[in-house]
């Protein structure tokens, strides 16, 4: 089991660095055991290049001690662990750097639903959350960045599998799904829809969809109606 999960993360990791949304030795993809007692994590400051999937960390879900691997997991191990804690139908999570979605954290701007591209994957908003306070920063700095994602999610009180990803203010975007390789998709996506939302704001700052059109392309993706794709045989 932890050893096909260290493909499928070592494979998830790779996969932002194709999708052109890391560089260097930027961002992060985990994954979690079905029994969710572990987490498999990127290393820290490990070139992508170099990695291996024997690279990656396996770290206990309660404790967040290291259980097996020969490198420090990512620095952000404790922003993935408290996401997982709080949300059970979490299998993936990504942290990246991504140009224009952390062009909206720095502006400490939500990512607005404007056209179809975005609504086929977030159902509203990409949310931004708080900036951390000082004593949070100083003290367990990647715990409290992921307290202010929960926090923020839960006060709007969204589905993190139907708008599967935020943004920390001054930081950059976390994207999450039902598996490390869909939390990838989702990262790759946010980044698009912040860039389109971006060029969108720059012509019409006005800008803005219906909520009918914004229905009809999440729901003809997802849910028990959904029409878009093909059937299983």
């Amino acid at each position: 089991m932890l050893e096909s999960l260290k493909e499928e993360v070592f494979q998830a990791n790779l996969e932002l660095k194709r999708q052109n949304v890391v560089i260097y030795t930027w961002g992060n993809v985990s994954g979690i055991t079905e029994d969710r007692k572990y987490m498999v994590i990127k290393p820290s400051g490990i070139a992508y290049e170099k990695m291996k999937a024997e690279d990656m960390v396996v770290v206990e879900l309660e404790t967040g001690k290291v259980a097996d691997g020969k490198w420090n997991p990512s620095s952000d191990t404790e922003t993935h662990l408290v996401l997982y804690r709080h949300f059970p139908t979490l299998r993936g999570v990504v942290h990246t750097h991504s140009t224009y979605a952390v062009s909206f954290a720095q502006a400490g701007k939500a990512i607005k639903a404007l056209g179809t591209t975005h609504a086929d994957y977030f159902y509203g908003d990409i949310p931004c959350t708080r900036a951390l306070r000082e004593e949070e920063v100083k003290e367990a700095y990647e715990r409290n960045t992921g307290n202010v994602i929960v926090e923020c999610i839960e006060e709007l009180k969204l589905d993190p599998l139907a708008v599967p990803g935020i943004i920390v203010k001054n930081h950059g975007p976390f994207a999450y799904g039902n598996s490390p390789a869909k939390a990838v998709e989702n990262a790759v996506v946010l980044e698009k829809a912040a860039e389109m939302a971006f060029r969108t704001l720059l012509l019409n700052p006005n800008a803005s969809m219906e909520q009918y059109i914004l229905d009809k392309h999440y729901f003809r993706k997802h849910g028990k109606n959904a029409y878009y794709g093909q059937k299983s045989q």
